[in-house]
């Protein structure tokens, strides 16, 4: 009779899967939309209704640094009809805050989808044109200086908390609900400093409402070949800090509904046109089978715990 069930079960499976998908499917966002995860979810989202001749919704479900949309597709039906597209924070979150669901127990990882670079920014006003005249200041004026960031425990946050202990500085965190608040906030003079995505901030600096100090990748970023990375500033730490994207869908999700849905994201990043529309927004396209995203989520969760321990953070 088990037998008899088990094979029942993997017929049932295999036929949802062949089946899928049947309706439109809703790719969730758990931030403001023009974030990296939003234009990503976007692109793909339009180029899988093509294939699959079925809408792909995209739900913008901001706040919490994107532990209430995360929180929303972890109670979701586990049938790839809702698919969360979080960005680095979904680590974070884990570190900071009391969040209402498991990174690892409560999802299943579908794919890496692309990753970005970070930059550190300042309003025009601000004398600072480098990091080092950043911290100079900071030092001169200790608690005085404020950053942004789109939410309490988010990497952004994270990234100028671990420089702040890397160079011994005072600098006060205003978190906000969302990467377009704390952008600009920073723009109108609210705030003297964020930390932010290149491709969020990359229209404010071209318009010459953000001065770019630094980016926090291993290498300069394409787009700004003249703004140096944090290490190869005098004094600076030696910090690489990458923003990513995943894709991810609630747990019990079927193994084969999971494939056909990486599979599908990875014939949208390998499409030329997606590929440069990315990477006109400093987004690298990743890709890969979902145990490089779940090899990535276990390394950022066991980073982000030191970090935030050493930082001594603690959640809103």
């Amino acid at each position: 009779m088990r037998r008899i069930l088990a094979a029942l079960a993997l017929v049932c499976t295999t036929a949802a899967a062949q089946d899928y998908p049947s309706r439109p499917v809703h790719f969730v966002v758990p931030y403001t939309p023009g974030t990296g995860a939003d234009i990503l979810a976007r692109l793909i989202g339009a180029r899988l209704s093509e294939r699959w001749k079925q809408p792909v919704v995209v739900d913008n479900k901001p706040g919490a640094t994107g532990n209430i949309g995360a929180a929303e597709v972890a109670k979701s039906a586990p049938d790839g009809y809702t698919a969360l597209f979080p960005a680095t924070s979904f680590a974070t979150n884990a570190s900071v805050t009391n969040a209402p669901y498991d990174p690892e127990k409560s999802f299943e990882p579908v794919a890496l989808v692309a990753t970005s670079t970070l930059a550190v920014l300042v309003n025009p006003q601000l004398p600072a044109r480098s990091m080092r005249e950043l911290i100079d200041l900071a030092k001169a004026q200790p608690g005085k200086l404020t950053y942004s960031s789109p939410g309490n425990g988010g990497v952004q946050h994270l990234a100028m908390e671990l420089i702040k202990l890397e160079t011994g500085t005072r600098i006060v965190h205003i978190p906000y609900k969302g990467a377009s608040g704390a952008l600009s906030d920073t723009v109108g003079g609210h705030v003297d400093a964020t930390v932010a995505a290149l491709q969020s901030a990359s229209p404010l600096v071209h318009g010459g409402k953000l001065r770019m100090l630094t980016v926090l990748s291993a290498e300069r970023a394409a787009a700004f070949p003249d703004v140096p990375t944090l290490k190869e500033q005098k004094g600076m730490p030696d910090v690489e800090i990458d923003t990513w994207y995943g894709a991810f869908v609630p747990a019990g999700t079927p193994a084969d509904v999971v494939q056909k849905l990486n599979a599908g994201i990875n014939e949208a990043l390998s499409d030329g046109s997606i590929r440069n529309a990315l990477e006109r927004q400093g987004l690298l396209p990743a890709g890969g089978d979902p145990a490089r995203l779940q090899q990535l989520l276990k390394k950022e969760l066991a980073r982000w715990a030191r970090v935030v321990k050493a930082a001594g953070i603690k959640g809103d």
